[in-house]
C-alpha cells in the first residue's frame, strides 16, 4: 500500500484539480468520486478506477474485492485537502472516464438531451433517473454543467457508471436520430400535445431546457413532436429533473 502525507505531493495537487477544475477533468479523462456508496459502485467496474484513497483510521467493508486494486494511505491533511463534503467518510476513488465508440453511439435508440442545464443537482437526478428508466444514454449539450463535477457525481449516486453520459452537439443530435427512425420530443408550451397522448416506444429522444429560458429556438424547430406536462396546481413550472422523470417513464416502452 502506498501512503502519502504531504499536500504538496504532486498527486494529491492532480486530485485536487479534478476536484476543482473542469478543464483539468476533460484534459486527462479522469475524475474523483467520495464516500463508501460511490467507492463501492465504482469497484463494480473495475477497469474505469485508478486507485482507492483511504484516510487514516477507516476500515474498508471486508467484503469489498479490493486485492487487485491500488491502494493510497494518506492522513487527515490530504483527506481534508480533496474532501468535497463537510462531514467525510475519508473513502475516494480516483476513477477514468468511460470510454464510448462512434459505433456504440449508432445503437442508442432510446436517449436523453439536455440543453443548456447548468445546477449540477439537477443533471446527475437526470442521469440517475435515466439510469432507473432504462435510457441507453445521455448526450449534454452546449451551456450544460460539467457531468462529471463533484456535486453531479454525488446527485447521480453512481449512474455514472452504468449509462453513458457524453458532451455533444445538439443539433447533429438530433439529426442523426431522426435519421434513423427516432422520433424526438421536446418540451414546450407551444405547439404542444399533452405528454399522455405519446405512445411508448422502444425509440425515442427526449429534449429538455434550462429552467429559466427553456429549449434553444433552434433546437425546438427540429423537433418531431413537443410535449406539454400540465400544471394541475399553483406552481409556475416543474423542476427540469422531475420533468425528466414523468416523460421518460411515460414514453419507455
Amino acid at each position: 500500500m502506498k501512503r502519502i502525507e504531504s499536500t504538496q505531493n504532486a498527486l494529491v495537487k492532480h486530485w485536487k484539480k479534478l476536484l476543482t477544475q473542469r478543464k483539468e477533468r476533460e484534459k486527462s479523462g479522469e475524475y474523483i468520486v467520495e464516500g463508501f456508496h460511490l467507492v463501492e459502485e465504482a469497484l463494480k467496474h473495475k477497469d474505469q478506477i485508478t486507485q482507492i484513497i483511504v484516510r487514516d483510521g477507516v476500515d474498508l467493508p471486508l467484503l469489498w474485492e479490493i486485492d487487485d486494486v491500488v491502494l493510497v494511505e494518506v492522513n487527515d491533511a490530504v483527506a481534508k485537502e480533496i474532501a468535497e463534503t463537510e462531514n467525510s467518510q475519508g473513502v475516494f476513488a480516483h476513477c477514468t472516464q468511460r470510454e464510448v465508440s462512434e459505433d456504440e453511439k449508432y445503437d442508442w435508440r432510446k436517449v436523453l438531451l439536455v440543453d443548456a442545464v447548468q445546477d449540477p443537482g439537477n443533471i446527475g437526478t437526470m442521469i440517475r433517473t435515466a439510469d432507473a428508466a432504462g435510457i441507453d444514454a445521455v448526450v449534454l449539450g452546449k451551456g450544460c454543467v460539467d457531468a462529471f463535477n463533484p456535486k453531479t457525481l454525488r446527485s447521480a449516486q453512481g449512474s455514472h457508471f452504468h449509462i453513458p453520459v457524453v458532451r455533444g452537439d445538439l443539433m447533429e443530435w438530433i439529426e442523426n436520430l431522426q435519421q434513423d427512425g427516432v422520433r424526438v420530443y421536446g418540451t414546450s408550451l407551444e405547439e404542444a400535445v399533452s405528454y399522455k397522448d405519446v405512445e411508448p416506444s422502444e425509440a425515442f429522444a427526449l429534449l429538455l431546457g434550462n429552467e429559466g429560458s427553456g429549449i434553444s429556438p433552434q433546437l425546438l424547430a427540429k423537433t418531431d413532436q413537443n410535449v406539454i406536462i400540465p400544471i394541475l396546481g399553483g406552481a409556475e413550472s416543474l423542476n427540469v429533473a422531475v420533468a425528466a422523470g414523468i416523460l421518460l417513464y411515460a414514453f419507455v416502452k
